[in-house]
């Protein structure tokens, strides 16, 4: 690309007849040589602009990077705990309902303990009402002996 210095240093050969005219043409270049510069400063403005803009993309990218990163991060953290959490909640309804079964194994134990004392004291009640009945039965025979003599 021609730079502004370089349209400005361009010389032309000149003719003795029918040429253009040296002071057009130079007025032409120096109002040429104003715009390109103008032109090129704008260029070269915007692309420095362009570059910055550039970094500034790649600087907001790696930011986006870096918090897809930690969004993706937390999602696992979150699902690892939930498994987690859920595992100890299977765990506990596991224990409660072993420690459930244990207790009404134990509670089968006893009401069978107490159907046991139950019959045992039933057979006693028995006994002791077969001994009363016995002992009523001989003191009423006693007494019937007393009353006849």
């Amino acid at each position: 690309m021609l730079t502004p210095l370089d349209i400005e240093n361009k010389k032309f050969a000149k003719q003795m007849m029918n040429g253009y005219s040296v002071e057009e043409v130079d007025d032409f270049l120096d109002e040429l040589t104003a715009d390109y510069e103008k032109l090129y400063r704008e260029i070269t403005d915007n692309k420095n602009k362009l570059e910055e803009l550039q970094e500034g993309i790649g600087k907001y990218k790696n930011i986006e990077s870096t918090l897809q990163n930690t969004l993706i991060m937390a999602q696992t953290a979150a699902d690892d705990m939930k498994n987690l959490a859920k595992k100890e909640a299977e765990q506990i309804i596991n224990e409660a309902q072993a420690q459930a079964k244990q207790t009404v194994v134990e509670l089968e134990q006893e009401i069978n303990m107490k159907k046991k004392e139950l019959d045992e004291l039933a057979k006693q009640f028995d006994v002791y009402k077969a001994k009363m009945e016995s002992l009523l039965i001989s003191q009423l025979e006693l007494l019937k002996e007393v009353n006849k003599d």
